[in-house]
């Protein structure tokens, strides 16, 4: 129904439809339409049409509430209500929700749990966040390798609705250890009287309990499922990760790594405040001006050579800059491959030597243009010499250390995004300055 309306259609139709249209409107509609069509309503408006939404519903709408508005929206319902929405949120929604309250607030919302559920969310609230066992839902269905079909399907009737995803049962022991895994499909298209054992599928992939959201990112990647049963160092089923927590990793590990390399701490967000904006930028700023310092230092050294050319002093910025962008491109490669875990020690031979001839090629192409601008320019052979060769050496150079500066910090068990950049952007600098003023040194006579 939602595909036909407008968000402002939608709108009235939740503030006006009568009983019976307005249970049809939120049966066919996804519970983040809905949130979004409440959002647009004032306040009482809202209030209205929220107390007339059923609790499974309200559960569902509230899973798609951003983390820090959750704690209001529920706050708006009555004690007795809220315990009813919560009972309909999965495990791992509340397990995230309860991570961005206050003690307080986590004590209130956990109070409101019932016993099942805050058994549930305590087992998990004590695994890292970034692994497996955090991420990580207690509903899904188990079945028994020794149940007939018929059994099953009647399990599935009674329990099936408690389950985050019912597409695939995973088959246990007595002791629940993972055995296999079998589909509804090969459930539904069976007799009655064959054996689950019989129509298990032995070889399922399985995540680890302590295996970091980048492996289960991998994982799912490599093997395109809609959801992993997540065992223990014994093989023991403790719950699933569907894929829609695993867009949500790759989402986050993406923004991570593009803040982290431009020097923004991997946490703010677009509506951070000011102090937290100012407490995530400002150190790597600072970094970049001990940096800079460290660049223009090698520059002073050379101080006698540019007051006699002062065209040095214009060239100096493009050699070191283009270093600089060549080195970034490289490093970006690497970094990518790395968390994809692309970059081995298979390839990371001819990965190396693929960066070294990109970089000479791209040298000695910039090299010759910036050569032959420079004759132009200030009509000086040797100058455009000078200049070509260096742009040649620091493009060899920048790409090296584009390729080598992650891949060292990874032996040196450092986040390749965190740092890359920096080191990367200092090498670039400090070498193409001292190349580039060195060799305008060694033939000062010929260029002044």
């Amino acid at each position: 129904m939602n595909n036909e309306l407008t968000k402002e259609e939608l709108k009235d139709l939740l503030i006006n439809a009568n009983d019976e249209d307005f249970q049809a409107i939120i049966d066919y509609t996804h519970p983040v339409d809905l949130l979004e069509a409440i959002h647009k309503l004032d306040d009482e408006d809202a209030k209205i049409i929220l107390n007339r939404f059923p609790d499974e519903t309200l559960g569902r709408i509230l899973e798609e509430e951003k983390d820090e508005e959750r704690y209001d929206f529920l706050s708006q319902f009555s004690k007795s209500r809220q315990k009813e929405i919560l009972e309909e949120m999965s495990t791992d929604e509340i397990v995230d929700f309860v991570a961005t309250l206050n003690e307080q607030q986590e004590e209130e919302v956990l109070s409101n749990l019932n016993i099942e559920d805050l058994e549930d969310v305590k087992e998990l609230m004590q695994y890292d966040p970034d692994t497996a066992g955090g991420i990580m839902t207690t509903e899904f269905i188990s079945i028994r390798q020794n149940k007939t079909v018929l059994k099953t399907l009647e399990y599935l009737q009674q329990n099936g609705h408690e389950a985050e995803m019912a597409f695939y049962m995973y088959v246990v022991d007595k002791e629940d250890h993972l055995k296999g895994v079998v589909s509804v499909r090969d459930i539904i298209t069976s007799k009655f009287d064959v054996k689950i054992e019989d129509i298990t599928n032995p070889n399922v992939v399985s995540l680890n309990i302590n295996d970091d959201q980048e492996v289960i990112a991998a994982i799912f990647d490599k093997y395109d499922y809609i959801m992993l049963p997540v065992v223990d160092d014994n093989n023991v089923i403790k719950g699933i990760v569907t894929v829609d927590d695993v867009i949500d990793i790759i989402q986050e590990e993406t923004t991570e790594d593009m803040h982290l390399l431009a020097g923004v701490d991997g946490d703010e967000k677009v509506d951070s405040n000011i102090i937290e904006s100012i407490r995530s930028r400002l150190p790597w700023l600072v970094i970049n001006l001990i940096t800079a310092i460290l660049a223009a230092s090698v520059v002073s050294r050379f101080s006698a050579t540019i007051e006699a050319v002062v065209a040095l002093a214009a060239i100096n910025p493009i050699i070191a800059g283009m270093g600089g962008n060549a080195g970034n491109q490289s490093m970006t490669i690497v970094v990518r491959a790395i968390a994809l875990n692309e970059l081995n020690g298979e390839n990371a031979k001819k990965v190396f030597f693929k960066e070294l001839i990109v970089g000479m090629i791209s040298g000695l192409t910039i090299g010759l243009l910036i050569g032959i601008g420079c004759q132009i320019v200030y009509g000086n052979f040797f100058l455009g010499i000078v200049t070509s060769l260096s742009m040649l050496l620091n493009l060899i150079i920048a790409t090296m250390v584009g390729y080598l500066v992650p891949v060292i910090l990874v032996k040196l068990k450092v986040d390749p995004a965190l740092a890359s950049s920096i080191f990367v952007t200092t090498c670039t600098d400090c070498f193409g300055f001292f190349i580039f003023l060195s060799l305008a040194t060694i033939v000062l006579p010929y260029i002044i």
